[in-house]
């Protein structure tokens, strides 16, 4: 203490932020064991320069945050401050309060798939809230124990940097440490260049998986040295949203002898009156929760039971005929009905018939029948279309007593196009080609997408993005409909345009 005491200002100064470096440099190790979890919440590269850039950005960008939280926090307090305990001390409580908010920030991406921001405060409150009311006790267990441990750690971290100071600047890792950084933030800039200049999406798809991730772009740099034409490289980024001229929907339909006992009805209603709702509870169905349909009713249709986009204008003329995936099922197999009293005046094929297992039933008032619908294991009750004046695919209200739908992913967007691969699927029969929507029992990892005339959408967790005909677009939470101040997430979108691609012989 005397010695310690005897020092002059600037050799206490100077161990101070000697002893800061190391004391970042193991927060930027367990930095990047947290960050690790934004990439499991994200599908992998495909390609070797994906692979390259993932670990130059994510040890590059994890190593430059912490280094910049020591300048803007510890630096300038051991400046001012120089009082090695004070300062040891009060760093360890900025970086335990610092992981806090980087896991729970981590936690709201894994769910939401957007960082915490002040345009989603109220969706990321919301996924906190939840997780309050489900269980507060573990709640409050587990962010005490998270905290008390992190705080642990840091103290550690920072008293045993503190004391093998000199044995670690003898140790003559620091040099090789700072290239690592230095070099991968760099090059993982560089490469982003060359991979946003040449459209290389395996790599741009991971710009916004790090939080505070604003990577540096080509166009700008590019174009200000006049290397390229900027309206060009515009051009290269339509084409690769352009959608295939001749879509084809033809699905060769393969059904195996089925032994399952489980009945599935989807019920179809333009009625979701109270009376009705009350006789669902009373049934033990509860809602799915953020469900989209078109506000289309002949929109709708297409979707739900011809799984179509609206891409051309000529919904009304497809509906005249059942759907062709229909004829080539095993006879009884699934069946499409009305109920007597409901009139689908688009559909002048759909009879009154007695349900299959596996059913489709267009009924506007299903309580009155609702003693023979009781009789399927499965039961969905949807509405026919959404509701909404500022889009064209909206909120639709579900009911399920499906247990199976009950397990999905908390804030996992379905719409019409889902419903018809899961029934096919539930009754034993799969299409040789790709569906644009999904089986919700094995969903794939691709985002969402639906085409609405000249509106791309795509859902991914909970960010809706909307991509319209004359190159705007809008991000929205699909949770609450609120907007996001966000960019328009190429990749995102690139990767749910996969879902049309036509097979390759």
């Amino acid at each position: 203490m005397v010695l310690e005491n005897n020092l002059s200002l600037v050799k206490k100064v100077n161990r101070l932020l000697n002893w800061g470096h190391w004391f970042s440099f193991f927060n930027i190790l367990l930095a990047l064991a947290v960050t690790s979890v934004y990439w499991l919440a994200e599908p992998l590269p495909v390609s070797f320069i994906g692979w390259l850039y993932l670990p130059l950005n994510w040890i590059g960008h994890t190593a430059f945050l912490c280094f910049m939280f020591f300048i803007l926090t510890i630096f300038p307090i051991s400046l001012v401050f120089p009082y090695q305990r004070h300062v040891r001390g009060l760093a360890a409580i900025l970086a335990t309060v610092a992981f806090i908010v980087l896991i729970f920030d981590a936690y709201v991406y894994a769910n939401l798939g957007y960082h915490v921001g002040s345009a989603s405060l109220d969706q990321a409150a919301e996924l906190l809230r939840q997780q309050i009311v489900t269980n507060l006790r573990n709640f409050i267990l587990i962010i005490v124990t998270v905290a008390a441990l992190l705080l642990a750690v840091e103290l550690t971290l920072s008293n045993f940097c503190w004391k093998k100071i000199e044995r670690l600047k003898k140790s003559a890792i620091a040099t090789p440490l700072f290239v690592l950084f230095i070099g991968s933030f760099m090059l993982s800039h560089l490469l982003h260049v060359y991979a946003d200049a040449n459209v290389k999406y395996d790599v741009t798809r991971q710009d916004n998986v790090l939080p505070l991730s604003y990577p540096a772009t080509a166009k700008t740099f590019l174009a200000r040295y006049q290397l390229i034409d900027l309206n060009k490289q515009n051009q290269i980024q339509l084409d690769k949203l352009s959608l295939p001229q001749q879509f084809s929907y033809q699905h060769n339909m393969v059904c195996q002898e089925t032994t399952a006992s489980r009945s599935t009805l989807l019920l179809v209603t333009d009625n979701f009156s109270p009376e009705l709702v009350k006789q669902l509870a009373s049934a033990g169905l509860r809602p799915l929760e953020q469900h989209f349909a078109p506000v289309s009713t002949d929109e709708a249709l297409l979707n739900l039971l011809y799984s179509k986009f609206m891409i051309e204008q000529n919904a009304q003329q497809q509906l005249q005929t059942a759907p062709s995936w229909l004829a080539q099922l095993p006879e009884g197999r699934i069946s499409i009905s009305r109920s007597a009293e409901t009139e689908v005046a688009q559909l002048p094929w759909l009879n009154v018939a007695a349900p299959a297992q596996y059913s489709i039933v267009f009924d506007n008032t299903p309580y009155q029948h609702w003693q023979s619908y009781s009789q399927f294991d499965n039961i969905v009750v949807l509405g026919l279309s959404g509701s909404h004046k500022q889009f064209s695919l909206a909120p639709a209200t579900v009911w399920s007593n499906w247990a199976a739908l009950r397990q999905l992913q908390p804030h996992q967007v379905t719409q019409h196009l889902d419903w018809l691969p899961t029934l096919l699927a539930q009754a034993g029969c799969q299409a040789q080609a790709n569906w644009p929507g999904d089986n919700l029992l094995h969903p794939r990892t691709l985002p969402k997408l639906n085409i609405s005339g000249g509106e791309i959408i795509s859902f991914k967790k909970d960010k809706m993005v909307i991509l319209r005909a004359d190159g705007s677009y809008g991000v929205w939470s699909a949770g609450t409909l609120v907007p996001l101040n966000d960019r328009l997430d190429l990749p995102m979108l690139t990767d749910a345009l996969k879902r049309i691609e036509q097979p390759t012989d």
